[in-house]
């Protein structure tokens, strides 16, 4: 079981060996990298490529890690009680298993993805250490111990927005996904489009990673945008001579709202057209 990337998602040697690395020490593996450079995308193509199903928490400010287990649902229990039901005599009926219960029960090995540990409360990741080691958790409610059949590859995504614990980074394979180079990107490129337009894909290139060179940029563009960009250069038959217009009354590129995502950043280069023209 080892993975080489796929036809649409390409992998740096780094990556591929991280990801080797976490599924034979049998670790979490621990994702961060600049928002739309493929991390969460980077367990599906991982499912895809081993042919493993995908199991995904995508995690909120309000996530508990209760919720990846299981949650007891005593409001509709006592509502049954009152209303005669008879299932309320089985406490079975009102658990809710959660995403980690779902990946243990699972017949085949499964890819859990745990999308951005991040966002939820910093004792978050502290309070899955046990479960996410042992593999398994006590369910209070019914007395059993749920086991995972089989060991479930999981995957962790982190935008850094709050530092994680070291307790759970030791018990995580770790990898940073640096932005890709050009020569990467281009490879991107053509595995999301194949045989584009080489001249105008270049020419795309080199604006795009210029603009992400900007100083004072608040949002640099990401390679998710970059795709979306492109795909609106060819849906509206943009020439290679338009995005090389050197007019300084037209020094955004054009369809610059998917690669420009705040008005701070639309109005840096409003600027910097206005101080061009004025230098002429």
């Amino acid at each position: 079981m080892r993975f080489e990337g796929t036809a649409t998602y390409i992998a740096t040697e780094d990556l591929k060996i991280a990801v080797n690395a976490a599924i034979v020490l049998e670790r979490p593996l621990l994702i961060k990298g600049e928002p739309g450079t493929g991390k969460t995308l980077l367990a599906e193509e991982i499912a895809s490529a081993i042919g493993a199903p995908l199991i995904s928490w995508h995690i909120k400010s309000t996530s508990k890690a209760q919720q990846g287990l299981y949650e007891y649902d005593a409001v509709s229990r006592l509502r049954d009680s009152q209303l005669g039901d008879p299932r309320v005599s089985d406490i079975r009926n009102y658990i809710r298993r959660g995403k980690l219960w779902e990946a243990f029960e699972h017949r085949e090995r499964p890819v859990l993805l745990i999308d951005e540990i991040d966002k939820a409360d910093i004792e978050f990741p502290n309070d899955l250490l046990l479960e996410l080691d042992r593999m398994e958790f006590f369910v209070y409610e019914t007395g059993e111990t749920v086991r995972a059949k089989q060991r479930p590859i999981v995957v962790i995504t982190s935008n850094n927005e709050k530092e994680l614990p070291d307790a759970f980074l030791r018990r995580c394979f770790f990898h940073y996904i640096r932005f890709p180079e050009p020569e990467t990107m281009a490879r991107i490129v053509e595995a999301h489009y194949p045989g584009v337009k080489k001249r105008l894909v270049d020419e795309a290139l080199r604006i795009f990673f210029e603009l992400r060179e900007a100083p004072g940029l608040k949002k640099k563009p990401s390679t998710s945008e970059l795709l979306d960009w492109l795909k609106l250069l060819l849906n509206e038959d943009i020439s290679v001579e338009t995005l090389r217009e050197r007019d300084p009354k037209k020094l955004i590129p054009p369809l610059h709202g998917a690669l420009l995502k705040n008005e701070q950043d639309v109005h840096l280069f409003e600027r910097l057209a206005f101080l061009s023209r004025r230098e002429r």
